[in-house]
Parts: structure tokens; sequence; C-alpha cells
């Protein structure tokens, strides 16, 4: 059975939002220690905005393709055409 394109927008919006919340702490402790960069959070918010969106586009095409080249491979198992 193959994913529904919502339920790949689902897929693609949890984990966007766990590596979002992963990195926005993860800038607090790299950027100081390896750039001495010190981000404020309203800061570090903004600076993971735009890299969300592309990264939910990306994330959302890679489950789309991976998805239709899985139903594409058990139709052919399936025998059909």
């Amino acid at each position: 059975m193959s994913q529904t394109k919502l339920s790949s927008l689902y897929e693609a919006l949890i984990n966007i939002l766990i590596g979002y919340m992963v990195n926005f702490a993860a800038n607090f402790l790299i950027l100081p220690v390896f750039f001495n960069v010190v981000v404020d959070w309203k800061t570090n918010l903004m600076m993971g905005i735009p890299y969300t969106f592309v990264s939910i586009a990306r994330q959302y095409a890679i489950r789309r393709w991976f998805n239709a080249r899985i139903h594409r491979a058990a139709k052919r198992l399936a025998g059909e055409t």
C-alpha cells in the first residue's frame, strides 16, 4: 500500500519539527564554541525559519519519490504493468 500525499506531508513536518528543536539547542552550544558567535533565542528562531521551509519541501519530495519507486516495484513483483 502506498503512502498518501497527506501522510508524506505529516511525516515531513514531524521530522522537521524534531530536527528544528535539535538544531535550535545545538546552535546555543555549537556557535559559541566553534565560531565564537553568540545568538539570542529570537535570532536563533529566525535563523531556522527559512531552513525549515526548505527542509519540509526537500523531505516531502524525497518521500514521494521513494514512495513512487516502491509502488512501481511492488506492481512489477505482482506482475502488473
